[in-house]
C-alpha cells in the first residue's frame, strides 16, 4: 500500500483490513501534513498494518525498505503531490508509480489498483499529465489493473467552513453554477477501491465514481452549510477573470523567481477547479454529464456537512490544498 499516510489512504487500509487483508503500508518516518505523524502516531491510525519506513520517491528505498524482496498479491496506491506543482507532480505522481510497478512485476504482484482523478480526462496541468503517463504504463503493463477516477472529495469541499463560521459569506466563482460533481466520502471511496480486488468486472477498467445522491453545484453545496450550521445564506462573486489575472501575473514573475512559478501553478489548478465540472465528459458533445458519472455509497455532502456542524467530525486537514 502506498499513500497509506493521507485521508483516503486510512480509510483503505481500514477498508481492506475489514475484508481480510494482511496490508503492508510503506510511509515516511513522518508523514502527515507538516510531517507531523510520527511513527507512534501513524501506528495509531493505520493499526492492523504493518508499517515499514522509506522513502517512495526513492526507488532504492522503496525496494530495500518497502518491498524487501517479497511476494505480494496486490499494489494499491493512494499516493499523489501535495501540491500538484510540475516538480512534485512529476516525481509522486508518475517516477515513484514507475518503479512500483516495476518493483510490483519483480514481487509477483497480479493486480494493481491506482487511485487517480476525474479531472486528467481533461488534461491542461502538470500534475494530470503526470497521472495520465503512468495510467498508459499501468495499462500497457501485463498485470491486471483498475484505474478509479472519483470525482470532488469531501475534504476539498470543506475549505469554507470556518469562514462561513464567523460569519464571512461564502465564496462563489461566477454565479456559483458554472461546474458541478458528485462528492465522495474517503470511506465510500475507500470501499470502493477495496472493492476493486474482488470484483472481475472492475479489472482492467477506469472507473470514474462519485457518491450518492445528484450533482452539485458551488451555490448548493454553500446553501448546504449554511443550513448545516443554522445560518442565513450569503454568498459573495468572484469573477474568474480575477483568477486569470493572478495566473498572468505570477507566471510573469516566476521567469525571475522560481518561486512564483510553483504558486503560478497552484493559481491555474484552483481556475481549472473553479471552471471544469467533476463529472464524466461525454465522449460525442465534449459536456460533462451527471448521467454519465457513476454513484456509491451512502454518505452524503449534507450529512458530512451537519456531521462538522455538530463537532462530531474534526475538520479535515487540508495542507496545500488549502490554497482551494
Amino acid at each position: 500500500m502506498l499513500g497509506a499516510s493521507g485521508t483516503i489512504g486510512q480509510a483503505t487500509v481500514r477498508a481492506l483490513l475489514r475484508r481480510g487483508h494482511e496490508v503492508v503500508c510503506l510511509v515516511r518516518p513522518r508523514a502527515g501534513v507538516g510531517g507531523r505523524l510520527d511513527a507512534a502516531a501513524l501506528a495509531a491510525r493505520l493499526a492492523g498494518a504493518e508499517l515499514r519506513f522509506g522513502d517512495a520517491c526513492d526507488p532504492d528505498s522503496q525496494t530495500r525498505d518497502g518491498w524487501r524482496g517479497e511476494r505480494f498479491d496486490a499494489l494499491m496506491s493512494c499516493l499523489a503531490s501535495r501540491t500538484g506543482a510540475p516538480r512534485d507532480a512529476w516525481a509522486v505522481d508518475h517516477a515513484a508509480h514507475h518503479h512500483a510497478l516495476a518493483a510490483a512485476q519483480a514481487a509477483g504482484v497480479r493486480h494493481v489498483v491506482l487511485l487517480s482523478a476525474l479531472c486528467v480526462q481533461k488534461p491542461r496541468l502538470a500534475f494530470q499529465q503526470a497521472k495520465l503517463a503512468f495510467e498508459r504504463e499501468l495499462m500497457a503493463s501485463p498485470l491486471a489493473w483498475s484505474i478509479v477516477r472519483p470525482t470532488a472529495f469531501f475534504k476539498s469541499l470543506s475549505g469554507q467552513v470556518d469562514r462561513v463560521r464567523r460569519g464571512k459569506p461564502f465564496l462563489l466563482f461566477g454565479d456559483g453554477r458554472l461546474t458541478a460533481c458528485k462528492p465522495i466520502s474517503d470511506d465510500d471511496l475507500a470501499d470502493y477501491l477495496a472493492d476493486c480486488l474482488h470484483d472481475p468486472m472492475r479489472q482492467c477498467q477506469v472507473l470514474p465514481i462519485g457518491g450518492p445522491g445528484p450533482a452539485m453545484t458551488p451555490r448548493e453545496q454553500g446553501e448546504l452549510l449554511f443550513e448545516a450550521l443554522g445560518l442565513t445564506p450569503r454568498f459573495s462573486q468572484v469573477p474568474v477573470g480575477l483568477m486569470d489575472a493572478v495566473v498572468g501575473g505570477l507566471a510573469l514573475l516566476g521567469r525571475l523567481w522560481p518561486a512564483a512559478a510553483d504558486k503560478a501553478e497552484l493559481a491555474r489548478i484552483g481556475r481549472y477547479y473553479a471552471t471544469e465540472s467533476m463529472l464524466v465528459l461525454d465522449p460525442i458533445t465534449g459536456d460533462y454529464e451527471e448521467r454519465l458519472t457513476p454513484s456509491t455509497g451512502r454518505q452524503t455532502l449534507a450529512q458530512f456537512y451537519a456531521a462538522l456542524a455538530r463537532g462530531q467530525v474534526a475538520p479535515p486537514e487540508r495542507g496545500d490544498h488549502a490554497v482551494f
